[in-house]
């Protein structure tokens, strides 16, 4: 047997010493911190539930337009004489105000000569009558000395038909002097309404033609904002099928915003009327809002409006319209709340419980449901995306 060599016995000593080592450090190693096992507790964030009661708020948009808006020209041909100073681009307009007179001399012509002709044919009515009457007296005479061997006159021994010739004349020549007169009363074109210039194109010198366009002007009085609704919006609007022109008196407010400058200026206005047939692309209704006297200055909404001048109501303009809906109770709730199936979880002790509601109307940010909610709960808005009814859940920041 031989006896292991030096060097083996060092490799020995190596792994031993190696082993010992292993053993020692396992032996010494600290304690693994001991950390509590996670919460499955869920974090959520909520938002108040606000009863209330009245007009569910119908909102949209539209372009603000006129109630009317024409072409102005005149009813007869001639050189324009004289331009009223505010037939200008924005220039305010009265009704029955002259805006352009044509030069009148021809038709004062007209009417001269017209006149004549009435004076003449009157004339001749009156000789014809004479001579009538001339003619029934003879033949009356000759019937008197004939007996009863006269027979019956005819219209041309009385002078009838000639009597009736000169009072068609008379009527022809009156006729032609009022039509004179008419034309001459033309030669002043006149404001139709109250209204503002949107554009003019007559200067005085020009000569225009009969129906030639002069300007353009629109209504002032009364503005409107067509409003497309789907119909479960319209649906909302109580009556809106009865309004229209003879049922005036059932007016449902409406407001409208327009923002000018760095604020915002509203308008209180009514609906008017609905039109009667969906839109062919977009499939709504549109629905029209009237604002009387849309010049007034609008009301300020907001501390970002305040100090400044507060314009009129901008044909062309773009506004937001908020419309009274029918009245009743509700509860409003982000619309953030809102979950599938039309319910909400509501909470209250940190316990969750759904809630099925009735989505009545959204506007905004906001929801308008109906919908069995307690006193002190309020809604998750976010934090989950599954929740059951006694679930456990911690309120997180913004929470109530």
């Amino acid at each position: 047997m031989t006896t292991p060599s030096r060097s083996t016995w060092v490799i020995l000593g190596i792994l031993g010493g190696a082993v010992g080592l292993a053993v020692l450090m396992v032996a010494l190693r600290p304690e693994p911190p001991r950390t509590p096992p996670p919460d499955r507790i869920p974090t959520v964030v909520t938002a108040p539930v606000r009863t209330g009661s009245g007009p569910l708020p119908v909102s949209g948009s539209g372009t603000v337009r006129p109630r009317a808006e024409i072409s102005l020209a005149p009813q007869v041909s001639g050189r324009v004489s004289w331009v009223s100073p505010q037939l200008v681009s924005g220039g305010r307009v009265r009704a029955g105000e002259v805006l352009v007179r044509i030069d009148p001399a021809d038709f004062h012509n007209a009417v001269d000569q017209a006149r004549a002709q009435v004076a003449q044919d009157s004339v001749g009515l009156l000789q014809a009558e004479e001579e009538a009457r001339i003619a029934s007296e003879e033949y009356r005479q000759f019937r008197d000395r004939q007996g009863n061997g006269a027979g019956d006159p005819s219209p041309l021994v009385l002078r009838e038909p000639q009597l009736q010739a000169a009072r068609a004349a008379l009527q022809r020549a009156q006729a032609q002097l009022a039509d004179a007169r008419l034309a001459l009363d033309r030669t002043s074109v006149r404001a139709p309404f109250d209204g503002r210039v949107r554009s003019e194109s007559v200067d005085p010198g020009a000569f225009t033609a009969s129906g030639q366009s002069l300007a353009v002007i629109y209504a002032s009085d009364v503005a409107e904002v067509v409003v497309p609704l789907t119909d479960g919006d319209a649906a909302l609007i109580p009556g809106l099928w009865a309004l229209g022109p003879g049922n005036e008196g059932a007016r449902i407010p409406a407001r409208v915003l327009m923002e000018y400058g760095t604020g915002i200026y509203a308008w209180d206005g009514y609906v008017d009327r609905a039109e009667t047939a969906l839109d062919p692309e977009s499939r709504t209704i549109d629905v029209v809002v009237r604002v009387e006297d849309p010049l007034t200055p609008g009301t300020p909404v907001g501390r970002a409006a305040r100090g400044a001048e507060a314009p009129p109501l901008l044909v062309g303009q773009y506004v937001e319209v908020h419309i009274d809906g029918r009245v009743g109770d509700f509860s409003v709730v982000p619309r953030r709340a809102l979950q599938p199936g039309d319910e909400v979880w509501a909470v209250a002790d940190s316990t969750v419980r759904p809630v099925p509601v009735e989505v009545l109307q959204q506007a905004g940010d906001s929801a308008f449901v109906a919908g069995d909610f307690r006193p002190g709960e309020a809604v998750i808005v976010s934090g989950v995306d599954v929740a059951t009814d006694g679930m456990r859940v911690r309120i997180g920041g913004g929470g109530s």
